[in-house]
């Protein structure tokens, strides 16, 4: 379809799950891409997943809770692509399961840094490098926002928050013609979700919260992510 023909776009998170799916479906779209995660050899196998498909993607290693890691995506695109139209900021991760009153300071700082405050420092260095058209797009989740979880009250207020920053963003950046939205997933079957529990009890508890009894994929949240092109604020 080349929907995305001639864009660049910056994927964090993109080593597996929701953002890897996103970063493919980019390249499949035509977009150029930089994507980011943590673990450099996962990165290399998606580039060259993106390559043996005719797209064109670049990796760049570190950790999103880092501000010069932001800003070194940034140039990176600018630097090998000339411009930078779409970031899609979805790294993050569950933090420690724990009940508030066993919770330690590091481990509620360690969550609110990965979900919450990387997507501040993307968006602080994205922003600027972006023209009128271009998107910025996060992902929160529907924990913290249409259903409470027990002992991921970290999680939660982190990704609620992703949702009041991407609307402040908005109001911000919208009259200049930069669109902001936050995808608000449900539960996900990606490898992260894993780490919530992966017994039989647990997958069953989670499947039957949802109307059709079953988790999303990673390639079906993936599609929500175009069509933040031409959308506002979800």
């Amino acid at each position: 379809m080349n929907a995305l023909l001639n864009k660049v776009a910056i994927v964090t998170g993109a080593s597996s799950g929701i953002g890897r799916s996103t970063a493919k479906l980019f390249a499949q779209e035509g977009a150029k891409v930089v994507v980011a995660a943590r673990r450099q050899q996962e990165l290399d196998e998606l580039v060259e997943e993106i390559a043996q498909s005719g797209g064109e993607a670049i990796a760049l290693a570190g950790d999103v809770t880092s501000e010069t890691y932001a800003k070194a995506l940034v140039d990176l695109a600018l630097k090998e692509f000339g411009q930078l139209d779409i970031a899609f900021n979805n790294a993050g991760v569950i933090g420690p399961m724990s009940a508030v009153v066993d919770m330690t300071s590091k481990e509620w700082d360690s969550t609110i840094n990965a979900n919450l405050s990387s997507a501040f420092f993307g968006a602080k260095h994205q922003l600027p490098a972006m023209t009128s058209g271009g998107s910025l797009i996060f992902t929160s989740s529907f924990v913290g926002y249409t259903i409470g979880m027990p002992q991921m009250s970290a999680y939660a207020v982190s990704k609620a928050g992703v949702i009041g920053f991407a609307k402040a963003l908005a109001a911000e950046y919208g009259s200049g013609g930069i669109r902001v939205n936050a995808l608000v997933p449900s539960g996900t079957a990606t490898p992260m979700a894993k780490s919530f529990g992966d017994s039989p009890e647990v997958t069953e508890f989670v499947n039957n919260i949802h109307a059709l009894k079953r988790q999303a994929t990673a390639e079906e949240i993936a599609q929500s992510a175009p069509s933040c092109k031409t959308k506002g604020l979800s």
